[in-house]
């Protein structure tokens, strides 16, 4: 039987399209703020968001007449006509935010409106006003949501962890505050400030309060193309500044933070040939075009866009990009250097033909070894040397062995460390604790796992705000750099942590999250492309390969060795 759905249900359903986690609402209600024309923006959220989240600025509010209307669906001020579709310039325009906000949560809003002599303050649960009186305040709008999906328990149930939820709302708040570096964003989390942008009108000092002051003042400015239709402005890192994967390639529309995998594509081809295989830039770009050249209402919570002319925008941002890289930071040379590498280096890569910085003294595994099995067993190999000083050449029974060394020493570490995490992991205190600043969705995931880290050699405690000191590595990692450990294994939670929860619960949340710290961690302690190893080094490595369980791929799935049969030799040979 067919039938209408209630109003109520109607709500909620509609919701579900606007309202998917806590960080959808903080999304709405700063670019309602900023829509406002709001200078101080105060984000406090308790619980991840899932008891309560508050939204506080200095805008132009809400007249007291229209207070309520404001909660009511498809009601906004930013849109008059259908032809204004065509021409959005504001982050809100459909009027759907506040009405599914309500309709899922208890709703306070204090208002005033500049101009007015009182304020007003209304109280709504489900989406239905419970209360309203008049209150003195200053100009400006504060609304605060408790309870998020309190009538809608199967929402609820798949809220994840408040780790999580915290991570999602920190990249948004700091993502509109690059995008807004003229408005002061402050941001609280269970009465602690983990974040506060200068409000100075320079995007570079954001970008230091997000990633501290050694990137921050790393990054290149992206200058836009004079008299350009299309313009492409903000700031890039480095060749030798890049990532694991590409979250954090950020990519403004209008002002808008959007999701555009062409767009992020646009980026990472211009570094092409400039950093390695498998690694990703750091970005944030913005691009500025006519509200006309672009369509902003493609999907339901406003983070995708269409574009009038996608590969005019995609060959701008490409080009832009690729200048400000090759021009302000230079090709890199290959030249041989000696000594440990600088502090403020963020990456240990090498290029084949420079010259390893540290010698590579493998350490071999414990004799509880689990045993090999006769398919994984690796023959018994003979060094014949090395090639780009990258690959070690070996042979064997059958034919040739290429065997990537940084992949081989990798599984070597992490076997290892697997089999010692249950009796405790070696430690290698620092003589002088290291001070590292990380983004604040990485600092709120590397306070709550600070247990786990220190567990798995990983010593750390908070200094304030995103900045953590660094006073022990496992032994493992004695000439990493600190800094570059933490950053990686704070990336690795970023990553792992949502994944994990997704996938199974508990236990084994923790077991996996353990694992992927253990990953990374070999990543920093494995010897690098690049560097260059004595006949000895390379015996002792392909030795401790030979006692692995696994030996034929690395932690991370990639193939430790190549094989090359007499056979296929002969008949490349045509013999």
């Amino acid at each position: 039987m067919i039938r209408i759905l209630p109003p109520e249900i109607v709500a909620q359903i509609a919701a579900g399209e606007v309202v998917g986690r806590p960080a959808s609402v903080i999304k709405e209600l700063v670019e309602n703020s900023i829509d406002a024309g709001a200078r101080e923006i105060r984000i406090e959220v308790a619980d991840g968001g899932k008891r309560l989240m508050r939204v506080a600025d200095d805008g132009c509010g809400i007249p007291a007449a229209e207070v309520e209307l404001a909660f009511r669906r498809h009601a906004t001020s930013k849109l008059a006509s259908a032809e204004d579709l065509t021409r959005i310039a504001t982050l809100g325009f459909r009027g759907e935010a506040l009405a599914s906000i309500a309709a899922v949560s208890r709703v306070t809003c204090a208002t005033r409106a500049v101009g007015e002599e009182m304020g007003t303050l209304i109280r709504l649960e489900g989406g239905e006003v419970v209360s309203r009186r008049p209150i003195g305040r200053p100009p400006g709008t504060t609304v605060t949501v408790e309870d998020i999906f309190y009538n809608v328990p199967a929402r609820r149930k798949f809220l994840r962890s408040s780790a999580t939820e915290r991570r999602h709302i920190d990249a948004w708040v700091t993502r509109y505050a690059m995008a807004y570096p003229d408005r002061r964003f402050t941001l609280v989390h269970d009465g602690r400030e983990v974040f506060r942008s200068p409000g100075t009108g320079q995007m570079r000092d954001v970008l230091v309060a997000v990633y501290g002051l050694e990137v921050g003042s790393a990054l290149l400015e992206v200058l836009p193309e004079e008299g350009a239709a299309i313009r492409v402005e903000g700031f890039v890192g480095p060749p030798h500044l890049h990532r694991a994967d590409r979250g954090e390639i950020t990519l403004f529309v209008n002002g808008r933070w959007v999701q555009d995998a062409r767009l992020t594509y646009a980026v990472i081809q211009a570094y092409h040939t400039l950093i390695p295989t498998g690694r990703y830039p750091l970005a944030v770009v913005m691009v500025t075009l006519p509200p006309e050249d672009v369509d902003v209402n493609v999907h339901p919570a406003k983070a995708e866009v269409r574009f009038r002319d996608g590969d005019g925008v995609f060959r701008a941002v490409q080009r832009t990009v690729r200048q400000a890289v090759a021009e302000e930071s230079g090709i890199p040379t290959l030249k041989p250097v000696s000594g440990p590498s600088p502090a403020s280096q963020p990456t240990e890569f090498r290029f084949p033909e420079e010259p390893r910085r540290e010698p590579f003294r493998p350490t071999p595994l414990p004799l509880t070894t689990p045993p090999v099995s006769p398919a994984a067993k690796l023959p018994v190999l003979r060094v014949v040397g090395q090639v780009a000083a990258t690959y070690i050449i070996a042979e064997g029974p059958d034919g040739l062995y290429l065997i990537d060394q940084h992949a081989a020493h990798e599984r070597v570490l992490y076997e290892r460390l697997m089999a010692q995490r249950a009796s405790g992991i070696p430690v290698q205190p620092l003589l002088e604790p290291v001070a590292v600043d990380l983004p604040p969705e990485w600092a709120g995931l590397v306070d709550v796992y600070q247990e786990t880290l220190r567990r798995l050699g990983v010593e750390v405690e908070p200094f304030g705000g995103n900045t953590f000191l660094v006073r022990a590595l496992p032994a493992v990692l004695s000439s990493a750099h600190p800094r570059d450990v933490l950053t990686e294994v704070a990336q690795g939670l970023a990553e792992e942590s949502g994944g994990a929860e997704e996938r199974k619960g508990g236990g084994a949340v923790e077991d996996e999250i353990e694992r992927a710290i253990i990953r990374r961690v070999c990543q920093q302690g494995a010897i690098k492309a690049g560097q260059i190893l004595s006949r000895e080094e390379m015996e002792e490595l392909l030795r401790a390969l030979e006692g692995c369980e696994t030996p034929r791929t690395c932690p991370h799935g990639r193939p430790t060795m190549i094989h090359i049969s007499t056979a296929q030799l002969a008949r490349e040979f045509r013999r």
